[in-house]
């Protein structure tokens, strides 16, 4: 498959990426940059706005703008007036976890997930954000929350904890978005990288991207492999579909951590990739808050 570096940035912690079908603009944050993306795909154009802590992930807005999870919480944001509104702050979490993954389900509630910052303790779990704005806990223990996606039917939600190289799959309830009997879909082996960012295709096949792998995965609904696609960089961090008619793979990775002799190997690491997918994606859905 021809890969193509849709943007030569080089991002710190390029993640996130949500392509909005309205807009026909892809979104998307570098977490350390501290950092929201604009970029459209037809001119080559990449906007930028700065955030006040680490942002985790967004998605856009059904009344306009955006829903963020910063370090702190759930804000909304204004790219337009550049306003930043609290919309819920958790409550007891720890100071050394901030959010992480978030995804909006098809029903139009943001669900994001936290870690620990030192990637060591299970002090993370998962927040499901009402149109209300009602915050709920659904899952705790995680390590670093990943990989939030849902099955074409909604009836399956997927999510990772990276810290135990672990994508669980749950039952799914559209309606209420309650989650229940949590079972592996699939295990990551150390030598193929680290869980990250996920989404899922029109076929019902998930794509993951492997931290440190050097890769993307798609895996069927049974959790087996069913294509690989090496990339020039080790730290892809998620895949989205885009593109008009939703058939392109964009995936952003990652800069961090990489001492001199790394980013000489890989010089595009941290920028924003793109190939024809031979398959397309699904819609993403907007906040309904």
């Amino acid at each position: 498959m021809d890969v193509q570096c849709a943007l030569d940035c080089r991002s710190l912690l390029g993640e996130g990426p949500v392509w909005d079908v309205r807009e026909q603009r892809l979104y998307w944050v570098d977490i350390k940059g501290r950092q929201i993306h604009r970029f459209a795909l037809d001119a080559g154009v990449d906007e930028t706005w700065p955030m006040p802590e680490d942002i985790g992930s967004l998605a856009p807005r059904e009344r306009g703008g955006l829903v963020v999870a910063l370090r702190s919480g759930f804000h909304f944001y204004d790219v337009s007036d550049r306003r930043l509104v609290p919309a819920a702050l958790p409550e007891d979490e720890p100071e050394h976890n901030r959010f992480n993954d978030g995804k909006t389900d098809r029903q139009g509630r943001f669900w994001a997930g936290t870690m620990d910052e030192g990637e060591k303790l299970p002090s993370g779990g998962l927040f499901r954000l009402q149109p209300d704005l009602a915050c709920h806990k659904m899952i705790g223990g995680i390590i670093c929350s990943n990989a939030l996606c849902w099955s074409p039917d909604s009836r399956v939600m997927y999510h990772a904890d990276s810290g135990q190289r672990t994508v669980w799959a749950w039952d799914f309830d559209p309606a209420t978005g309650e989650i229940d009997n949590r079972r592996v879909f699939v295990r990551i082996a150390a030598a193929d990288g680290v869980p990250d960012g996920a989404t899922v295709d029109s076929e019902g096949f998930v794509w993951i991207a492997h931290w440190g792998g050097w890769r993307i995965v798609r895996y069927d609904p049974a959790g087996r492999d069913a294509q690989t696609i090496m990339l020039p960089v080790a730290q892809p961090t998620c895949p989205m579909f885009g593109g008009p008619g939703l058939d392109i793979i964009f995936v952003t990775s990652a800069s961090i951590g990489l001492d001199a002799g790394a980013r000489s190997a890989q010089p595009q690491a941290g920028s924003l990739f793109a190939m024809q997918a031979g398959v397309k994606g699904l819609p993403e859905a907007r906040f309904r808050g």
